[in-house]
């Protein structure tokens, strides 16, 4: 089965520092996420957009694990990426999440049940910055502010709903598969 509509390249061509990321997620994972394996035709390209990814997913900041992941998936969905949706519900599922409302949160963000307010106004903030950012008015940040988010906390989660519209852009327009690892994984 191809994971990507582009060539990937071998592991054995590919940069020193490309290949250590690829063992330590063989290591965590057991396996190497196909993104890393697609990503890896621009070495360079693959190491910024990991270390920003990687800064923004599980560094240090005013999301939660949990909300940064639910980002993720409400994003995905409304791109319809396959590859996103199969990952990210699976690091939602490991960050804590009921498998029935991550299931749910892939098909209907709005009906999932068992949420916080916090997490139903991060819900709305990533489905409308994904579908008209450009109509977005101060006012739209305020469910954001009602329930506790700074506008530090805010600007971190339009970060995280950026970098999803970038990736899932890349990975439906480049034919990229997920993993199928991921749909058991959490579970």
């Amino acid at each position: 089965m191809s994971i990507s509509w582009l060539k990937v390249p071998e592991e054995k061509d590919l940069p020193e520092a490309v290949r250590a990321l690829f063992a330590k997620a063989r290591e965590k994972f057991g396996f190497v996420p196909n993104v890393f394996r697609v990503f890896a035709l621009a070495p360079e390209h693959f190491l910024r957009w990991f270390n920003y990814y990687d800064f923004l997913m599980r560094g240090e900041g005013f999301l939660s694990r949990r909300e940064r992941e639910l980002l993720a998936v409400v994003v995905s969905r409304e791109n319809a990426c396959e590859y996103c949706l199969a990952s990210h519900s699976a690091y939602l599922r490991e960050a804590g999440a009921d498998p029935i409302q991550v299931d749910v949160l892939t098909h209907n963000p709005r009906r999932a049940e068992g949420l916080t307010e916090r997490e139903r106004a991060l819900i709305e903030f990533a489905i409308q910055m994904t579908r008209n950012s450009a109509e977005m008015r101060p006012e739209d940040l305020e469910p954001l502010r009602q329930t506790g988010l700074s506008d530090e906390a805010i600007f971190e989660a339009a970060q995280i709903i950026a970098m999803f519209n970038f990736t899932n852009r890349l990975a439906n327009a480049l034919g990229w598969k997920p993993n199928p690892e991921y749909y058991g994984m959490h579970r």
